[in-house]
């Protein structure tokens, strides 16, 4: 065959194209099972930090088993609800992946979302002291893509125990600093309620007034990120809300039914002096 025909020049980009397809086909398959087991690391990961665990993962030698241990140990339950606060069948982790949660984002996008289809994942993290915090995923479009995150309440359902955010390509320096733990730190002690009003967390630009229990600081320079992180916190956990309501109620039910036992005893108690 004439090397320098037309002829010739196609067949071979077309054998060239259909080989590296192939191989790069071969290497994609062979690594998506190690590629799906960093990114359930890092959203684990993720997970821990909002609740200021495996803060020492970059050093370790084995930084997936060393996330696994802490996972393991700390998590000690995960379910999904319905946005009446319902739990649901379903598993907790994969919807709380960042491709978990634009399935979920997206229905609420929708002009007239089916809400039935929202499942809203929730982790329980038992702490060394043995008090209970909860982790609630947040999601939502920042400037150039996704940004997502964790944040967890304390028993109250409403004092922010800590928080991580990610994001898919925020500007570096800019938005890109709302997965610094900096920004994040903001979140600690934090409320959202004010009395029996959802108020969510704002991100202030120009800096939080002294005594407000319910904003951060914004990022310097990352106004439309920082709308974006606010709007997507408060979305999510507005949905939440009728779960917290009624775990509230569980609770001063269950309080309700201690007091009332306590009582009975002490007045037995009392009527054998």
């Amino acid at each position: 065959m004439n090397t320098n025909s037309n002829t010739y020049t196609v067949i071979y980009s077309i054998i060239l194209v259909v080989v590296v397809a192939a191989v790069l086909a071969f290497v994609s398959v062979s690594l998506s099972d190690r590629q799906n087991a960093n990114v359930a690391t890092e959203t684990r990961q993720s997970i821990l930090y909002s609740v200021n665990l495996a803060q020492e993962a970059d050093q370790a030698k084995d930084k997936n088993s060393y996330i696994e241990a802490e996972y393991n140990k700390y998590i000690t339950d995960s379910y999904l609800v319905n946005v009446k606060g319902d739990k649901v069948e379903g598993e907790a982790f994969p919807m709380a992946l960042a491709s978990g949660l634009k399935s979920q984002y997206d229905i609420m996008k929708q002009a007239n979302p089916d809400v039935s289809k929202l499942t809203l994942p929730v982790f329980v993290c038992t702490l060394d002291d043995g008090s209970r915090v909860e982790i609630f995923p947040i999601y939502g479009a920042g400037l150039w893509g996704p940004i997502w995150g964790y944040i967890s309440l304390k028993d109250d359902y409403n004092t922010v125990y800590g928080a991580t955010f990610l994001h898919k390509g925020e500007t570096p320096g800019l938005g890109a600093e709302i997965a610094t733990p900096h920004f994040s730190n903001q979140f600690a002690g934090k409320t959202i309620f004010e009395g029996d009003n959802m108020v969510s967390i704002s991100v202030v630009k120009g800096g939080v007034p002294e005594g407000d229990m319910h904003g951060v600081d914004a990022i310097s320079g990352g106004t439309i990120t920082s709308r974006a992180l606010e709007n997507a916190i408060r979305q999510w956990l507005t949905d939440y809300e009728p779960y917290f309501e009624k775990q509230l109620a569980a609770k001063a039910q269950a309080q309700a039914a201690a007091d009332s036992t306590t009582n009975t005893v002490d007045n037995h108690e009392e009527g054998n002096l």
